[in-house]
């Protein structure tokens, strides 16, 4: 079990829930449009986020947002430590650096010294693009072995400073080397661990790739939270994450969709009618299970573990509730219909518990 950490207000790691991360994509010296992006965010299920902090006007902008923030902010810094230590004095939860390129010893013991008056926690970020000649040279080439090693001794050089207050990221664009090298840190050290594939690409594309690599090292029990990146809205990448945590069981609440690919015994139009009901029950505050089934092959048999659900007749649809038939309903009215019915059958859940 890795250590436990606090972030502002959030448990990471010490076997507390994954929890899920994104990153603004907003200018930060732009407090008002940041604290929007950032309320959308916490909305839709996101317990961490992350700004950029290019500049010492990002920095400074920091103390808007923080004050405002529903959730601990992440302050992003590259190569200059005087903004880490503006961060930090400007209400930064955590402080992501990589301690070899920040200018020297001296310079991250100041980040450091700052850190550990304000208990902020350090998050050593490295990814396959910011290996050390050194270690490029001793292995040949970027692998699992060569990110661990620069990972490891970028956190060695916080641990010189009598500082363990660290999560650790190392990320690759590949899913595959993510995993390997995830799979090696998790046995070097007990520091919690963010895990992403970096750089995932656009939402189709990056979803994919995330739900590969995250899933395969949450499922043997490898991060304590996660970032999915993606090109695009950053609410996306929360929404992505969550379905990544649902789908293994690591996260409860909202609806869990689910619908069969269809197939000739189909008679309804299930494609359209499964994308509206999706829609619009997707971002419902009921913990259920909702099925749209395309016939009764794939319907109350195969769903009988749902809530609700939908399984499709000739032109009409079958109501069922925890595999038992209820009614039918047309197909013509069978979004709205069965939006009721997943609203009736979770307020009746939710007064049940």
């Amino acid at each position: 079990m890795t250590k436990k950490v606090l972030i502002g207000n959030v448990e990471v790691g010490g076997g507390t829930s994954v929890k899920i991360q994104s990153m603004n994509n907003t200018d930060t010296r732009d407090a008002a449009a940041t604290l929007a992006q950032i309320m959308e965010l916490a909305d839709n299920g996101c317990d961490i986020t992350r700004v950029a902090i290019p500049d010492m006007a990002a920095a400074e902008s920091l103390k808007e947002i923080t004050s405002k923030s529903p959730i601990p902010v992440v302050a992003d810094i590259h190569f200059d430590y005087r903004l880490a230590l503006a961060a930090a004095d400007n209400g930064a939860s955590k402080i992501r650096i990589n301690p070899g390129n920040i200018g020297g010893r001296e310079k991250v013991k100041l980040i450091v010294d700052k850190c550990r008056e304000r208990h902020i926690p350090i998050r050593v970020g490295v990814n396959s693009g910011s290996i050390s000649r050194e270690i490029l040279a001793k292995y040949g080439e970027v692998n699992a072995d060569a990110m661990t090693e620069s990972a490891l001794g970028a956190v060695r050089i916080l641990e010189e400073e009598d500082f363990d207050d660290i999560v650790i990221s190392i990320k690759s664009s590949s899913p595959k080397l993510t995993i390997d090298t995830y799979r090696i840190l998790s046995k070097s050290c007990d520091y919690p661990l963010h895990v992403g594939v970096t750089e995932a690409g656009t939402v189709r594309e990056g979803a994919i790739k995330s739900a590969v690599g995250i899933g395969a090292l949450l499922a043997e029990g490898i991060g304590d939270t996660i970032r999915v990146s993606l090109t695009g809205n950053p609410v996306d990448e929360v929404i992505t994450a969550k379905q990544i945590l649902k789908a293994l069981d690591l996260r409860d609440g909202g609806i869990t969709f689910i619908s069969c690919p269809t197939c000739g015994r189909t008679q309804v139009p299930l494609i359209e009618l499964a994308g509206q009901i999706e829609e619009k029950v997707s971002k419902l505050p009921y913990n259920l299970k909702v099925a749209v089934m395309g016939c009764v092959v794939n319907g109350p048999g195969e769903a009988r573990e749902c809530d609700i659900g939908l399984a499709g007749g000739i032109d009409e649809f079958l109501l069922f509730e925890k595999g038992v038939p209820v009614r039918k309903i047309p197909a013509a009215t069978a979004v709205e219909e069965f939006v009721r019915e997943v609203i009736r059958v979770g307020e009746e859940k939710c007064k049940a518990t």
